[in-house]
């Protein structure tokens, strides 16, 4: 039998959906139930902030706004009652940064806190906490849907049952894509600017060894990762394996939390790591990075021994791109595979224009097919520094309709988005059956992107 409780809770729902929730002394109301979904509600206020904030965005809503957001929320909503049932979470830290990292980024394009307060009608802690609650939702059901796909796999048959079941005008359209080859040198720098560094690091290290000050103070206001200084140099739980090895083995030996680690030298630069606790095979820990910084003279120097390079390889012939690349490109993702590039978004070398490091596509964008560049200065975006290369354009494909041969893993990929949605959509119209559900009246006159919400 069905516990009173359920059914009670059931009735003050049902009855909340038809009366406004909230009234002031007035009796004039001030939110409103709208939906139910389960035992959790939608308040037409919920709606009208989501409205504001996708404005501010300068998100598109592809149809009426009340009609579009209230159901957005209820399909979170069932996801978020099945993060419960699954005790699935998402870490306290990840929510951290990424409020921290929005609320940088609305000051920067408010103008400032003052503003952004006054523009949200709210202080900045209400502010954050509301992001965090979004932020945590968001994840937990990014999550969920992660998991409910997670054994989808495709097979040949399946791309090729897919491929020739598409009407002629239906066939996807493949933008041009390059194969680049690239070789790397990071320019030489000077001692005397690592013994600084490393001056710096040990004076940080001694100030909070003698109490002085708080490491994640020092993080905030020195480190050169800013991604973390903004948490006070904190990174969250991570595994051995998300770590680079030398700093990994340095911070998974660190036992006292109110000690500092010797200096580590990655290939990001040098850091100093302090322990925050331990968790199993799961690490948390703050760091201060610091780079060391090279000159114009040092990067001058590596675009001429780059130079020398290219009139060997184009001029004297002495030897191959592909021959030379394991020898001198201090690129290590790329070095080992003849400095053959591949693309992060897809797994395989293959690159639309928009795809490459901005630096690279400007210089490859006027080469012919078995060109080499001169050498150019770019960013090294996922080490933040400057380096020196050169790159080959291996081969570049016009842009066409999609066939097997030369857009397997582009077709691939298509096939299993859609396999992967329509486990969501079954597994979505399954959660609405299972589920009580009410719309106010004034709010069901709407076209739902999914079916099932109103029973009859």
């Amino acid at each position: 039998m069905r516990k009173l409780t359920d059914w009670l809770l059931f009735f003050v729902l049902a009855v909340a959906v038809s009366l406004p929730v909230f009234a002031d002394d007035d009796d004039n109301v001030i939110d409103e139930v709208v939906w139910v979904v389960g035992d959790e509600a939608i308040y037409k206020s919920e709606v009208e902030e989501q409205y504001r904030q996708m404005q501010y965005d300068g998100q598109r809503i592809d149809g009426d706004p009340y009609c579009v957001i209230p159901e957005q929320l209820a399909v979170q909503k069932l996801f978020l009652h099945q993060a419960k049932l699954d005790t699935i979470t998402v870490p306290d830290a990840t929510v951290f940064q990424q409020v921290e990292a929005r609320i940088n980024y609305l000051i920067a394009n408010i103008g400032s806190k003052e503003k952004m307060e006054e523009y949200f009608k709210k202080p900045v802690t209400e502010i954050r906490e509301e992001l965090a609650n979004i932020i945590r939702d968001q994840g937990t059901v990014q999550e969920v849907q992660r998991t409910l796909v997670k054994d989808v796999k495709i097979t040949p048959a399946e791309v090729r049952k897919f491929y020739n079941r598409l009407p002629s005008d239906s066939i996807p359209y493949i933008p041009m894509q390059v194969e680049v080859q690239i070789i790397t040198l990071n320019p030489k720098v000077p001692q005397q600017e690592i013994d600084n560094v490393k001056a710096r690091l040990r004076d940080f290290s001694d100030q909070v060894n003698r109490g002085e000050r708080d490491f994640s103070t020092l993080a905030v206001l020195y480190s050169e990762d800013r991604g973390t200084a903004m948490m006070g140099g904190e990174m969250g739980f991570v595994s051995k394996s998300n770590l680079v090895p030398e700093f990994a083995n340095v911070a998974f030996n660190l036992n006292d939390p109110k000690k500092v680690s010797k200096i580590v030298e990655t290939e990001y630069g040098y850091h100093i790591i302090q322990l925050i606790e331990k968790r199993g095979d799961r690490i948390n820990v703050r760091h201060i990075l610091l780079r060391p910084h090279v000159s114009e003279k040092d990067i001058n120097d590596a675009l001429q021994r780059l130079d020398t390079l290219r009139t060997d390889l184009v001029d004297n012939k002495k030897f191959s791109f592909d021959e030379i690349t394991q020898y001198v490109s201090q690129d290590k993702d790329t070095r080992n595979n003849k400095g053959l590039m591949v693309n992060p978004q897809t797994g395989n070398p293959k690159f639309e224009m928009g795809q490459l490091p901005q630096d690279v596509a400007k210089v490859v964008a006027d080469m012919q097919v078995g060109d080499i560049s001169k050498p150019f200065v770019m960013t090294d975006e996922r080490k933040n520094k400057e380096v020196v290369a050169i790159v080959k354009l291996k081969s570049r494909i016009e842009g066409h309709k999609a066939n097997m041969s030369d857009d397997y893993q582009t077709l691939k990929a298509i096939v299993e988005e859609k396999k992967k949605t329509d486990i969501l959509n079954e597994w979505l119209a399954k959660k609405q059956s299972d589920t009580y559900i009410r719309i106010k009246e004034g709010w069901r006159n709407c076209e739902f992107k999914y079916d099932g919400w109103i029973k009859n």
